[in-house]
């Protein structure tokens, strides 16, 4: 029997959602809202770090923690990776109705996660001040940004567990757990910011630790909750027993997609290092504009988990059709949010930026950026929708890609448009737009190419 029809017949309970069946746009848009819900309060984590240091502590300490973005990310892009090649292969096998490997496939998964740990701790212990001397971070943030970033390398194996978790209950089309686990640590996480922040005076070591704590917390209430509520979770003989098959193909899946993170962040670090050579007030700015900016995304980068999930999903239940009615939902989706975004941001940016900031020549630069960046966020979007598209086909072309594109374009562009008299600083933000822009475009030649369809043909045959 099919899962999907064990499924109606209540093995697994709520706890699982055949995807395989009904409408792609009801579908993704259930899955999409609980998973926008959750990226937001976990944006908080950020958000609750960058206004409590910029509130409490000072811009300095702020500008320490902005600038350690690009290099978290680039560090963390091995887990990121591997938690998504996690979620598209058990998406993939749970489609497909492949219960035996299911359980296996879950636990197999973890020594891929500890190992991915276990090289983020290192690199993160030994080359935080190198890569940050690299990058000429100017010398009032470096000290700030040393240390949020080794604690937080430090911490990683919380990070990854929490991360992974919520990808395989959402490969399995759960994405409302993982929205109450991510409440449940966010107010953790705010609670102890000020209690580490005001209490305790430890600024941004403080605030470093707050965050590891919570997603511990996350990590262990996420477990306890997969093992007593998904069937496949429970340990049986054998389960747990190393599987090189199941471990390749989840670092088949899973290096592409670290190895695009890792590009993108590569390129995001260049044009950091063209933003601190115009000084602490534009790393400042500039650092809250990407923590808004991050939370921006959330809508599309929630879109892409569901459709991830959803075509994982169909293309192991070889339907096709289905991943191409989901994509064209998802386009309809962007267009509309992207639009609201621009709205938003044209009129209400500096009221926003005085969340952050209470200099007012700090509000009015990223003020400006956000007017520049918000004309290309449906550009963004579409790049989200393919990206979750074509990683839950296994298409690991279009992860190389994707990552070459972001890079090369920021490093061509970045610095080149600062020297144009009339563009100057306002090149850093510009940079940004051009480059959405043109990975957009070239990810969507990518899906409209059908490579991703003809690969699984292939494969299948």
């Amino acid at each position: 029997m099919h899962l999907s029809e064990k499924l109606k017949k209540g093995t697994g309970g709520g706890n699982t959602q055949d995807m395989t069946k009904g409408s792609p746009a009801r579908l993704l848009l259930s899955f999409t809202i609980p998973m926008l819900l959750g990226n937001i309060f976990q944006q908080v984590y950020n958000l609750a770090d960058s206004i409590i240091v910029g509130k409490f502590v000072g811009s300095n300490e702020l500008g320490g923690i902005g600038c350690t973005g690009s290099i978290h990310y680039l560090i963390f892009s091995i887990g990121f990776g591997m938690s998504s090649g996690v979620g598209v292969l058990i998406s993939m096998l749970f489609g497909a109705g492949e219960e035996e490997k299911l359980g296996r496939a879950i636990y197999n998964s973890f020594y891929v996660l500890l190992g991915a740990a276990f090289i983020i701790t290192l690199v993160g212990g030994a080359g935080t001040e190198f890569i940050l001397s690299l990058m000429d971070t100017p010398d009032a943030v470096f000290p700030h940004a040393v240390t949020y970033l080794r604690i937080t390398a430090f911490g990683s194996i919380a990070s990854l567990l929490y991360s992974g978790l919520f990808s395989i209950m959402r490969a399995f089309g759960n994405s409302k757990t993982p929205l109450l686990i991510m409440i449940f640590s966010c107010v953790c996480n705010v609670a102890l910011d000020f209690v580490m922040v005001l209490y305790f005076r430890m600024g941004v070591a403080g605030v470093a630790l707050a965050t590891v704590a919570a997603q511990f917390l996350a990590a262990l209430v996420s477990f306890r909750y997969a093992f007593r509520n998904i069937p496949w979770f429970r340990i049986r003989p054998g389960v747990g027993k190393p599987d090189r098959d199941l471990i390749a193909k989840t670092l088949r899946f899973g290096l592409p997609i670290a190895g695009q993170n890792a590009l993108i962040a590569v390129s995001c670090i260049v044009l950091q290092v063209v933003v601190n050579g115009f000084g602490e007030l534009i790393v400042t700015a500039n650092t809250a504009v990407s923590k808004i900016e991050q939370l921006v995304q959330q809508p599309f980068n929630s879109l892409s988990s569901a459709m991830t999930a959803f075509t994982g999903q169909n293309m192991g239940a070889k339907k096709h059709d289905r991943v191409r009615q989901g994509f064209r939902a998802g386009c309809l989706f962007i267009a509309v949010t992207s639009g609201i975004m621009l709205f938003v941001m044209q009129l209400f940016g500096r009221q926003i930026l005085g969340w952050f900031v209470s200099e007012s020549e700090i509000i009015e630069v990223g003020a400006k950026a956000l007017q520049i960046t918000s004309w290309f966020y449906v550009f963004l979007g579409l790049i989200y929708v393919v990206r979750g598209t074509l990683n839950g086909a296994g298409d690991t072309v279009y992860s190389a890609l994707n990552g070459i594109v972001e890079l090369c374009c920021r490093i061509g562009l970045a610095y080149p448009l600062t020297k144009i008299p009339v563009i100057g600083m306002w090149g850093c933000f510009l940079c940004s737009g051009i480059t959405w822009t043109i990975t957009g475009l070239l990810s969507l030649w990518r899906y409209l190419s059908g490579s991703w369809q003809k690969l699984a043909l292939k494969k299948s045959g």
